[in-house]
Formats: C-alpha cells, structure tokens, sequence
C-alpha cells in the first residue's frame, strides 16, 4: 500500500503542473547526436546483467539504476537542446506515454489479481496447452495485459509440482502476453494506436487472421511437443489430485471491474469532445484524463471490494508492479531520444534504417517493414515503434488498407508478434516474468530468454514473411486490392486531380506545382493529385523531378515538386 500512496502522490504532482503554457520548443531528431541513446543500451544491459552480476543489490536497489539512466539521458538531453525542449520532450513522453501504460497495468493487476480459481488444474501438457490457446483467443477480447493477468496464476500454480516449468510461462508470453492480441485493437497497443490514427477496427481481423491463426496454431503445436517431452522425462511421479476437475471462481466483482477498464480505453478512442489544456506544450486532453481516472478508480474499487482472503489463495503481492513502475519509467525516459531520432526519418541519425525500407524503385519492401517493426519493437516500446513505422509508410490510413494493405499487415504484424522476442518488447511481458519469479519458478534472465525466443519465434516469423508478406502471396481474408473510398483529396491544389475533359487534354496541359508536406510520400502525393488508386504512378513525379531527387524517398518538407500530367502509358512502379 505504501507503493500505491507515493505513486499517487507523483501523479497528483506531476498533474498539478498542469498550467496553461505557450507550446515549448520540441526536440528534434534530425539534430541530435547518436551518442543520447546509449544511456537506453545502458538501461537495457542493466535489467539483463543486473539479475546475474550483483544480484542482491539489483533485487534491492534497481530502482537506483533505472533513476541513474534517466538522470543521464535527460543531463545529455539538456546539455544538447536545452532546457524548454528537454522539459517537453519529458512532459510528452511521461503524460501521454508512460503514465497511460502504468495506469492500465495498475488497473488490470489489481483486478485480476482479485480474481481466485480455487482448486487444482494438474498442469499436463494437455490442459497446459488448453489454458495458453485459451489465453492466445481472449487476448484480443480483452487486451494481452488483462488475459496475462487473469491467467498466468492459476497457470503456475497447475505446473506447481512439475521439476522444469520454464517453459510454460516462456510460452505464455509468446502467445497471450503477445501474439495472441493481433486481431483486434483491443489486443495490444500498437493496434489501438492505429486505430487511432484511422484504421478501420475490423480491419486488423479481416487482414491478420490468416496470419495470427497460423502462428498461434504453429507455437502451440511446438509447446505441446516440448511440453510432452518436460512431463514425460520427469524422475518422480506427479502427485495424483482428488477433484482436479472441481475449479470454483472467486472474486466475480473484478471481472466487471476489467470490463470498465476496456470501455475506458475504447471510449477514449471513439469520443473527442475536443477539451483540454497544455501542459508544457503537451496537450492534455479530456477523453484520456477521464481514461486515466477509471484506471486508478478501477484498482481502488478492486481494493475495496475483494476479500483479502481471495488475494492471499493467489499469492498476490504488490511487489512486481511496484518494479515494473521503476524500471519502466527509467525506460520510457530513456527511449524518449531514440524515438525522436527515428522520427527524424531519413534526417535523423538513423536514416540507413530508414533507406532500407524501400526496394530500388521506391516501392515499400513488406519484409524489410515486418523486420525493422518488429526488432525495434523488440527492445523499444512497441507501440509507439508501429506510430513511427506507420507515418514513415506515409500514414494514411486509406492508402495503407488499400494498395498497401501488406505494408500495413507488416507493421501490425512486427510490432505485435515480435514484442515477444524479449521481457520489454510489450507491456505484460515484465509483469508476467516478475509474478513467475516471485512465485518460483526458474525464469531466464534477459538474454537466456531471448534464446528461447530466438531459437522458437524466429524461424516462424520467416515463415509468416515467406507465406504472408512477400509478393504475389494475397491473404484470403482479403479482396485484392481493396479499394480506398472514393473522395476529393481533402487538400486539393485547386483544379480537378485527373484531367477528364479528353478534348482538352490534346493541347498539352502545364504541369502543376505541389508543395511537399511533412509526412509526404511521393506515393501519398500521387494519391493526392492524380486521385485515389493512382498511388503507383508517382514514379512519374520522380522521373520529373530528378533533378531534385535522388531516390523517390528523397523528399522534404518545404520542396516545390513538378507534377506532370497523369500518362497511363508511362513507368509505375511494380
């Protein structure tokens, strides 16, 4: 409880800050040097050696360690930029990154906590197998973290009795903490933030069943293989349980209470009454207030209304939370350089990720998405890693569900499934491997489990690029393609897009002049100008202005570009 009431106390502060501000001067990637990020490497390396080189201090002091990092990384940040945009760039990634994540998890460990299944599951490699496929099928109803919650107890406490139950919880992590989300942007994160920018809520299950069925159904056919092996090599007999079967459900209350908090995430993604306020130049707004009130609401509720009796059958403590909270606000404080040196695109210090993006004809390479998504996801928060990669594809939500819905299936598909590659790489990832070693179980530090995933998710994810993402390869989920809605460009450059008027199109018209936008795509702005469906023909306005560009993604903010007439006849690209 002492915990809750500092972490209380820093959020009241942190909010009573809250003062109407001119917008403070924004970081910007393009001009900051590579070395900001190393103090995110040190943050990583500490969590992965800190367990196994000075384990006594870490388990008492890591909180220490992730309070250096963040020092570190804001003194570099202010040393650089200043202190306005060191402030700012704090305040962004703390209020709308950071303290919506810790509310959440707050939320759904408290309530989920205060759920009890009492009687014992014996942890075959049968009804093992059964829970994580149940888990894998809720995590989209009810988030990753929510199912991870509710299920990862009685899950460990079925492979009590069992010698080597590592991997069941390593496999947990995979299919509900992770992959078992992608259908929908109730499921994880980087999903909800894509609806958020546009993308149809259907879309990702009509897009990426195909792909979360086969992956799912993969990965549960090797646990149940790996699973057998563990049970059956095991020296002493597992103990035979009198009415294993008799499970009895307690503390029904905190099932509604996770029920509020879906409604809380959804509603603030539908409702914009378009009320708020600065704070430091980060706007707040009410939707996302209200959202955070339900959460902490939600966990007192939870508190208040369930039985100590039921959190004590489930071993419930406040300690992983309680570490989760530390090192993730060093984390997120830590990433707030690297994510704005990936904003930067191809000005920032990490421009040859970026080039490496796009095949020789400027055409955007799936494979190359799918990766980089999903390895950065890996070690970065992955949701914000998807806004990053989405917005480099372009970023609108038409065009990526229409000519370049593999592009879009790419991302989702990297920031979701490869969040599991390691203990960071999504939300309940930490939580559930601090809950597992609180209660015994064996778990691998951070770079033993990213063998396991290694070795187990790798060469799947290949086979999902190879089958899903590569072309000529169309999921049958999806018309091919499907066309984006028919509407004026919102923007238009004052005369119609197509020329339709035949007879005037024999006197040859003048090329127009377009501006270029920041998140512009040459791709994008063929849409924009010759209409919707005529994004493949912006090698034409690359071919026009050669002299400008040296490779179709060469463009900035601010260039006048020459847009010839639209030549069905002329080079697209394939």
């Amino acid at each position: 409880m002492a915990f809750i009431k500092k972490s209380a106390a820093a959020a009241l502060l942190f909010m009573a800050l809250a003062v109407p501000a001119k917008a403070a001067q924004s970081l910007d990637g393009a001009n900051l040097p590579w070395p900001l990020a190393l103090p995110f490497a040190g943050m990583l390396l500490s969590i992965a050696l800190g367990p196994l080189v000075v384990r006594e201090w870490w388990h008492i002091h890591y909180e220490k360690a992730a309070a250096f990092w963040a020092i570190l990384t804001l003194g570099g940040l202010i040393a650089v930029t200043g202190l306005s945009a060191a402030t700012a760039g704090l305040v962004h990634s703390m209020a709308l990154e950071y303290l919506p994540f810790i509310l959440m998890l707050f939320a759904l460990y408290t309530a989920a906590g205060g759920i009890s299944v009492e009687g014992q599951l014996h942890g075959s490699p049968l009804v093992n197998t059964a829970i994580l496929a149940l888990g894998a099928a809720i995590a989209s109803i009810i988030g990753t973290t929510g199912a991870s919650m509710i299920l990862i107890r009685p899950l460990i406490r079925a492979n009590s009795a069992r010698g080597f139950n590592t991997h069941v919880v390593v496999f947990f992590i995979f299919l509900v903490s992770n992959i078992g989300g992608a259908l929908t942007p109730l499921g994880d994160p980087p999903l909800f933030l894509g609806f958020l920018q546009g993308v149809d809520f259907f879309w990702t299950m009509r897009a990426l069943w195909p792909a979360a069925l086969f992956t799912v159904a993969v990965l549960l056919l090797i646990f149940f293989l790996v699973d057998s092996y563990f049970y059956w090599r095991e020296k002493r007999a597992l103990p035979v349980i009198a009415g294993a079967s008799k499970l009895r459900v307690s503390g029904f209350v905190n099932a509604g209470l996770i029920g509020f908090v879906i409604l809380a995430i959804v509603a603030s993604g539908v409702w914009h009454p378009g009320i708020g306020f600065d704070l430091l130049g980060t706007r707040i707004e009410l939707q996302n207030l209200i959202r955070e009130f339900v959460m902490v609401l939600v966990g007192i509720a939870s508190i208040l209304l369930t039985r100590q009796s039921v959190r004590a059958a489930n071993g419930f403590e406040w300690e992983p939370i309680r570490e989760v909270a530390y090192l993730f606000a060093g984390i997120f404080i830590c990433i707030i350089p690297v994510m704005t040196m990936l904003h930067a695109g191809t000005k920032g210090p990490f421009s040859a990720v970026i080039y490496a993006l796009d095949h020789a004809d400027g055409t955007p390479d799936n494979a190359a998405y799918f990766w980089a998504t999903g390895l950065l996801s890996s070690f970065l928060d992955n949701a914000p890693t998807y806004l990053v990669f989405f917005e480099l594809a372009g970023g609108d939500p038409s065009t990526l569900m229409g000519p370049l819905t593999k592009t879009l299936m790419a991302i989702s598909l990297g920031a979701v499934f490869m969040g599991a590659n390691t203990y960071i790489g999504n939300a309940p990832n930490f939580m559930v491997y601090a809950i597992a070693r609180r209660a015994g179980v064996k778990m691998p530090g951070f770079f033993p489990y990213m063998i396991w995933s290694g070795a187990i998710l790798l060469p799947v994810f290949a086979a999902v690029t190879w089958l899903f993402l590569m072309p000529g390869v169309v999921p049958a989920s999806l018309p091919a393609p499907i066309a984006a809605p028919e509407k004026s460009p919102e923007r238009p450059l004052g005369e119609p897009a197509v020329q339709k008027d035949f007879a005037a199109a024999k006197k040859a018209p003048e090329p127009k002049l377009y501006t270029v936008k920041p998140g512009d795509t040459l791709w994008k702005i063929a849409e924009t100008v010759y209409g919707p469906g005529h994004g493949s023909s912006y090698y034409q306005i690359f071919e026009a202005n050669k002299n400008l560009l040296s490779k179709p993604r060469n463009i900035s903010p601010g260039q006048m570009l020459e847009i010839p007439p639209l030549e069905q006849s002329a080079p697209t690209a394939k």
